[in-house]
């Protein structure tokens, strides 16, 4: 019993030790080298197929199609025989109800659809799949210090990151193996946790599994839960994914 308390002891020094050694910017670049050792996410051609399953609610299909080079992204979702599609295309925005971009107002509003609407799934879709390379987009700021965190039992090397007023308001939490640097869980809330006002608000991310897609690997269940009572909320399936 002493000796496995003196073997964790000296692992968690040894990660406190590698925390102090490594500074923000050079833990996202181990985790990158890690999910995008060719450096292709710049030039990123793919298609993914997502099952979102929620509680007391029905699947949606979707298949996302992102073509970075080619500024092109489409979303198309199927959920209770509704199916619903974006096309962003050099900045030309096409909406469609069920095969036609003849909607009503009334369908609009009722499914949710807009141009509007197709940017904010085009920056949802494109951030949590390029995740961490994301992080090296223009108005992110990382923490220079690396934490120490137990989250789960399993202890992370963790980077705090916030952004620039006109990027987002939001504080992150990435979580990274202190091995691999994969990154196996995000967490964001809508006020610092650090500051005197506590923990507000926000969501935690448990990503399981992983797809190669295109040379880059990619979470393939990502669920949801909220912070304050860990409610589950759901969870993203990648079912299939090319790369074109």
């Amino acid at each position: 019993m002493k000796k496995l308390f003196l073997g964790t002891l000296c692992i968690l020094w040894g990660l406190y030790g590698m925390a102090q050694s490594l500074s923000g910017s050079e833990l996202l670049a181990r985790s990158i080298a890690y999910h995008d050792p060719q450096g292709q996410w710049e030039n990123f051609k793919g298609q993914l197929s997502i099952t979102m399953s929620t509680p007391k609610s029905s699947d949606r299909m979707s298949i996302v199609t992102i073509d970075l080079p080619s500024t092109y992204f489409s979303l198309k979702a199927t959920k209770d025989d509704i199916g619903s599609e974006y096309i962003l295309d050099k900045g030309n925005c096409t909406v469609k109800l069920n095969g036609s971009t003849t909607i009503s107002e009334e369908e609009a509003a009722k499914h949710r659809l807009s141009c509007e609407r197709a940017e904010t799934m085009k920056n949802y879709y494109t951030y949590l799949y390029g995740l961490p390379m994301k992080l090296k987009d223009p108005g992110t700021i990382l923490d220079p210090k690396v934490q120490e965190k137990t989250f789960k039992g399993k202890t992370y090397l963790v980077l705090k990151v916030t952004y620039e007023e006109s990027v987002g308001s939001d504080i992150w939490y990435f979580y990274f193996d202190p091995n691999t640097y994969a990154m196996e869980v995000y967490q964001f809330y809508r006020k610092d946790p650090e500051s005197p006002s506590g923990q507000k608000g926000g969501e935690y991310i448990l990503l399981n599994g992983m797809e190669e897609v295109s040379g880059i690997k990619m979470p393939k269940v990502r669920s949801w839960y909220y912070n304050e009572n860990e409610q589950f909320l759901g969870k993203d399936t990648l079912t299939k994914a090319s790369g074109f």
